[in-house]
């Protein structure tokens, strides 16, 4: 009885994730107007403007057919005992001929469960990231990747997620199988270095792997940078300009590091278009959320949440009903993991609103520090030209917002500025 109880529970939080996260996208996109705003009427034309609706639209149809694919894919895991196949697949004497390790360490049936579902998830997704990439980004002026970059980044990132995925579920199988009870605290701290670890050094380890990066030039921009971090009193040891027109002509910029690792990286394509001033004005924003210590409460906050995600990750691999429910013979890790991931979702939304609540009061605070400390028109222009550029939506549905935005809407952050 409470195996089926637990089918149900799970079966009814995939139908309503899936229906809740495209009803939200379709009334988010039958949320643009006629009229262009007033603020941005300097920057957009109609036939602009009709380009970012139709740019939204051809978003929003491959999203929802790629969605549609996916629910479809767990649903029939869910229904016709696919999780339990699987399960039992890599428990077989299968795998034994061919695989050089023993596969009876949970260690083992675990990595090879996680592997052939990342591997059929890759199948699903790619054909859907190709079309996106050669398909709607070419057609509207986006695409600078080639087909080579464009695999060649699958082939880094899926051995980027096998190597830290695997690492990651030795961990907690090492914790899990040693500690009767909770396992979940130890996970919870190595999780928390993990992450404290990636976000100092991800602009020297990650980044490189994908993308050049190389010093900035000694000019007039590199020296209006270094004058303003003096005055305000943000010691920034490296800025980097990162290539970022080798797969898009978008915009971006990214600040990582903590203390003495803080790191700017500008995308070439952010300097080509914007002037030395609107650069500054973005980073006046950035060293805002340094000095208003947003950058410390969210790190507090991301580890306060995972610290909940560990606790109830515990609970439920307490559950066999779970696996069971998963169509195992018996209670398995990796199991109770693709529960947990399910069950967990609706904590994860409320934890997402609030995160998203303080980020975007966290936006305008910094917004506000860069207007006092620099210019609020530069980077009032600079938010105009990055969202104009990026065709982005610029009347996104307030519940949408409530539910998905880290960064309020452009035309609150211009209103605020002016």
């Amino acid at each position: 009885m409470a195996t089926q109880l637990w089918f149900f529970i799970i079966v009814s939080l995939v139908v309503f994730n899936y229906l809740f996260t495209n009803i939200l996208d379709y009334v988010n996109h039958r949320n643009w107007k006629d009229e262009i705003p007033n603020e941005l009427k300097d920057f957009y034309n109609k036939e602009k403007y009709k380009k970012a609706k139709d740019y939204a639209l051809s978003k929003n149809k491959i999203g929802l057919f790629s969605s549609s694919i996916s629910f479809l894919f767990i649903m029939s895991l869910l229904l016709f005992n696919g999780y339990g196949f699987i399960d039992q697949l890599v428990s077989s004497d299968i795998f034994k001929s061919f695989l050089p390790f023993d596969i009876s360490s949970s260690f083992a049936q675990s990595g090879l469960f996680f592997l052939i579902l990342f591997i059929l998830n890759s199948i699903i997704s790619i054909p859907f990231s190709y079309y996106n990439t050669f398909i709607i980004e070419e057609k509207f002026g986006f695409n600078k990747t080639t087909k080579s970059t464009f695999f060649l980044d699958i082939l880094k990132s899926s051995l980027l997620s096998i190597f830290i995925g695997g690492a990651l579920l030795f961990l907690a199988l090492y914790l899990y199988d040693n500690l009767n009870d909770g396992f979940w605290l130890w996970l919870w701290i190595g999780l928390s270095f993990l992450m404290i670890f990636i976000n100092m050094f991800y602009a020297d380890l990650i980044v490189p792997i994908f993308n050049k990066l190389k010093p900035l030039d000694d000019g007039e921009l590199r020296q209006k940078i270094e004058k303003y971090s003096k005055e305000v009193g943000y010691l920034l040891k490296n800025i980097y300009v990162i290539d970022g027109s080798k797969r898009s002509t978008k915009a971006n910029a990214f600040f990582s590091g903590l203390g003495p690792r803080k790191t700017i990286a500008l995308y070439d394509t952010l300097i080509e278009r914007h002037t030395e001033d609107e650069l500054v004005a973005v980073l006046a924003h950035e060293v805002g959320h340094f000095k208003k210590k947003h950058i410390f409460s969210g790190l507090v906050m991301s580890i306060m949440q995972i610290g909940v995600m560990t606790f109830f990750f515990e609970l439920c691999l307490k559950l066999p009903e779970i696996s069971l429910a998963l169509g195992g013979s018996e209670a398995s890790f990796h199991l109770g993991l693709i529960g947990f991931s399910i069950i967990f979702s609706p904590i994860s939304m409320l934890s997402g609103i609030l995160m998203n609540y303080i980020s975007r009061k966290n936006e305008f605070e910094a917004d506000a520090y860069a207007k006092e400390t620099f210019n609020g028109e530069d980077l009032s222009l600079a938010l105009k030209k990055l969202s104009v550029d990026s065709l982005s939506n610029i009347y996104p549905h307030p519940l949408y917002v409530f539910f998905h935005y880290s960064h309020p809407p452009l035309i609150q952050r211009l209103r605020a500025l002016n």
